[in-house]
């Protein structure tokens, strides 16, 4: 495999915490503009995957790759957007404020940065919150924000961490609009998810449990290899057939 040709390559990666280990030969390969989904349920390893993606978490074992860089390596920050699965925002702070200030950090300043603050408030319909401080903000207000901050500077690369945890199903489907618009761009996608719903929008998927990868492919090909009738029959399938194999 060349690693060039991909826009992320993990292989055979392992991450240990002492004596815990949390990821067990993790291998996926994610195409330039694509969505991938890692699918799972809490505590499967999902997180770690794309912390260690983004450059937050450094595997014990094995290589990654994002763009054709080996990872971690600092200067690729600027080129991956992340969204946290908890929202690191500053309650005390404006909408407007907290964006700014993540804008600074990526060298974004005067009328370009409002006018990009701009485009992704209105992208997660929050433009008419822009001075409204944090701490007045729903738990749906704050992950629509979180999304916002991952894309103020362009990232080629988007990692998005549950992102529509809390958010109602209208917006949700509006998100989801965006994000196929986002890859129409170029932008690769990796999401996390543990609804079947939002792994069924993927591209690309790769089902995990208890830190190993049970399956990948389409969302199609992931049923129709086990004759399954939805992608949650599937999941349940192939959590059986690991769990028997360990």
């Amino acid at each position: 495999m060349d690693e060039k040709k991909e826009c992320i390559v993990l292989k055979n990666i392992c991450k240990s915490y002492g004596n815990k280990q949390v990821l067990k030969d993790v291998s996926i390969t994610v195409p330039y503009g694509a969505i991938y989904g890692l699918l799972g349920p809490s505590g499967c390893g999902k997180s770690t995957t794309v912390k260690i993606v983004a450059a937050i978490s450094k595997a014990t074992s094995g290589e990654a790759y994002v763009l054709g860089q080996p990872m971690p390596q600092l200067e690729m920050v600027h080129k991956i957007g992340y969204m946290a699965q908890s929202d690191a925002l500053y309650g005390d702070l404006t909408a407007n404020q907290n964006l700014k200030f993540f804008g600074a950090l990526y060298g974004l300043k005067g009328k370009a940065l409002d006018a990009r603050i701009k485009e992704v408030l209105t992208l997660v319909n929050l433009l008419k919150d822009t001075n409204k401080k944090i701490d007045e903000f729903s738990g749906g207000m704050k992950r629509r924000l979180s999304l916002a901050m991952a894309l103020l500077h362009k990232p080629e690369v988007l990692i998005l961490d549950e992102p529509t945890v809390g958010i109602d199903p209208v917006l949700r489907k509006d998100i989801w609009e965006e994000l196929y618009k986002l890859t129409a761009d170029g932008i690769t996608i990796l999401v996390t998810t543990h609804v079947m719903d939002e792994a069924e929008k993927c591209n690309q998927l790769s089902m995990m449990r208890e830190g190993r990868l049970i399956a990948s492919g389409t969302p199609k090909q992931i049923q129709e290899s086990v004759g399954a009738s939805s992608l949650e029959e599937a999941f349940l399938h192939y959590g059986k057939e690991n769990a028997s194999e360990s």
